[in-house]
């Protein structure tokens, strides 16, 4: 495999290990418990979508990311940040929330311009579904938490 195919699919792994760290640290700051379990579910299937493409790297003899980027911990400290100055903290992680996945968005977009090999196409084309329904719906929550503000 060639070394770009792996950086692609690397940063992939970083994206969804941010997108894993900024829904946990969400989960625990948000005040509604829907949320805080809607967070939580978003960060797992964060951590599947990870070990899915780190099972990718490594079954082709490369070394997968285990980690996240350095723009995603300054993310979840503006997460962070912005939590502590709101005072409508759930509004405020929806729309944190919702940057971040634009983020991934655009990272998979990135990916799906790459020539990949079809099977692993295929995986990053439903991961990106995955995150474009993730998006949606936190867009859609965020819409009903600022007309109730």
């Amino acid at each position: 495999m060639s070394a770009k195919y792996i950086n692609t699919l690397n940063d992939l792994i970083e994206n969804s290990k941010d997108g894993e760290a900024g829904f946990k640290q969400c989960a625990e700051k948000a005040d509604s418990e829907a949320l805080q379990r809607l967070f939580g579910a978003r960060a797992q299937e964060c951590a599947s979508a990870a070990a899915e493409l780190q099972s990718i790297v490594a079954s082709s003899g490369e070394t997968p990311e285990t980690s996240g980027t350095a723009s995603g911990a300054l993310h979840r400290g503006w997460v962070s940040l912005k939590a502590a100055l709101s005072r409508d903290d759930d509004l405020a992680m929806l729309e944190e929330c919702e940057r971040g996945e634009d983020h991934a968005l655009a990272r998979y977009r990135d990916a799906l311009k790459e020539e990949l090999p079809a099977d692993v196409r295929m995986v990053v084309q439903r991961q990106y579904e995955g995150a474009k329904r993730n998006h949606d719906q936190v867009r859609s929550l965020r819409d009903q938490a600022r007309s109730h503000a």
